[in-house]
């Protein structure tokens, strides 16, 4: 039996490709008696390994190799042919589409030559982010922990609302704020050194309303020996109740605290107290050590006996006890009371800068300390809370920073003499009322004090 397909033989002259004499081969026959296996599928080209790169562009090449395929990637594997990974020569790179000139660019793309960013990159990029997010975290953990702290040292120990026949709100918010000559805390030594003396109780040595609003701030000052009407009023250690009667306006605080000079103010000038704001001897002299002294320049020389006085004309730094002495004197002004008062709104002015200075702010050993003294020693409202305490401080910054207004309440007698009082202070009624309705109303204040 023969092997051969149909119509073949076993004449080599007869065989195709073994020296047949047509010049051309004859056409494919069916040879059944041979199985050809299928040929494998084209296999997918292996991935590049990270910073290596396929060609691309016309003739395969690629950054001045031309002509040269990639790996796995010939003209047979693009004709659909057996692809036998052969590696041509190809320069690896990583790179993204092709662009003009067989460049790639593209989000993995390095520009011209296909080469990417050093993957350190990514690396630096994650690492600023969590420090980012680290740093975040802990500046609210810090913020947080300081809002308590700072939180735990006030002391709210005043009750407006035990104060009766109030007058209904206004626009704005009034601050009632209260220098006392409380000793508290003080030692027999510190009383010698500051010239407070040893009278028991304590009293106002200075009062200021600090209204703020949308016509910025003003801060008024009330001299102590005010003439003014006390409320009716019952006594809180002996129970007793006293008429309504004619005094100073320091005699309310000693006669009913806290809650009986803000009915009293509130009572003479028809302004709602929201909130209130005391500080004593101790608290002054610990608050200006804290911050390092303050600075203070003076036209003259100052020297007084009863509050310890002494400085020369110019510029010089106070300490806590030397600035206690020096809002305290008021015999070498020659209209006593309201030269005080003066001097404590031009030491206000500074101190206020000082303790809002960036050297004071963002210095944690100086700040803290300065909130802790401040707050030590604060007498302030059951109401009041810290964002209440420091609207009220950056209030005052800005007046004495010349953003609001800094006045007296009119005055139409320093001198005016009394029954029993002795000398007071007199305001000028007409005046007086006007500015009070300006505030109540948050109107711009036009009333002078001159």
């Amino acid at each position: 039996m023969s092997n051969w397909a149909d119509g073949r033989t076993g004449d080599r002259q007869d065989r195709y490709g073994n020296g047949a004499a047509d010049a051309e081969p004859e056409g494919a026959r069916a040879m059944p008696q041979i199985r050809r296996t299928a040929p494998p599928p084209p296999r997918r080209p292996a991935e590049p390994a990270p910073g290596y790169d396929r060609a691309q562009g016309p003739g395969g090449g690629h950054g001045g190799v031309p002509g040269q395929g990639g790996y796995g990637d010939g003209a047979a594997h693009a004709a659909g042919g057996h692809d036998d990974g052969y590696n041509t020569g190809q320069v690896y790179g990583r790179g993204g589409p092709a662009g003009p000139g067989g460049h790639r660019h593209g989000p993995t793309g390095g520009g011209p030559g296909g080469r990417g960013p050093r993957t350190g990159a990514t690396d630096w990029r994650k690492r600023l982010k969590i420090g980012s997010i680290a740093f975040v975290v802990a500046l609210l953990a810090v913020s947080a922990g300081t809002y308590f702290w700072a939180d735990s040292k006030v002391r709210r120990e005043v009750d407006l609302g035990q104060v009766k026949d109030r007058p209904a709100a206004g626009e704005g918010t009034n601050y009632l704020i209260v220098g006392s000559d409380s000793r508290e805390g003080l030692s027999d030594s510190d009383k010698k050194e500051l010239h407070t003396g040893s009278a028991d109780g304590k009293r106002t040595d200075s009062m200021m309303i600090v209204h703020t609003g949308d016509n910025g701030t003003t801060v008024l000052s009330l001299p102590r020996d005010s003439y003014v009407t006390i409320p009716a009023f019952k006594g809180k250690e002996s129970g007793k109740n006293f008429p309504a009667a004619t005094h100073k306006l320091n005699q309310a605080y000693a006669d009913g605290g806290p809650e009986l000079l803000a009915q009293t103010i509130e009572f003479n000038t028809g302004l709602r107290i929201d909130h209130y704001a005391e500080i004593g001897f101790g608290g002054f002299r610990n608050l200006v050590d804290a911050l390092g002294g303050v600075e203070m320049c003076l036209d003259k020389p100052l020297k007084d006996r009863d509050s310890g006085a002494d400085f020369k004309a110019g510029c010089q730094e106070l300490s806590g006890a030397q600035s206690l002495a020096f809002v305290r004197q008021r015999h070498q002004e020659a209209d006593q009371d309201l030269g005080r008062m003066r001097n404590q709104q031009k030491f206000l002015n500074t101190l206020a800068n000082q303790a809002a200075s960036p050297s004071t702010i963002l210095n944690p050993f100086r700040l803290y300390p300065v909130i802790g003294s401040g707050l030590d020693t604060l007498i302030v409202d059951k109401d009041m809370e810290l964002w209440d305490l420091a609207s009220m401080f950056w209030a005052m910054k800005g007046a004495t920073g010349g953003d609001g207004k800094q006045m007296t309440v009119p005055i139409a007698s320093a001198n005016f003499p009394t029954r029993s009082d002795g000398v007071a202070v007199k305001w000028d009624t007409a005046k007086a009322k006007q500015l009070f309705d300006q505030l109540k109303k948050d109107e711009k204040v036009t009333v002078s004090d001159k």
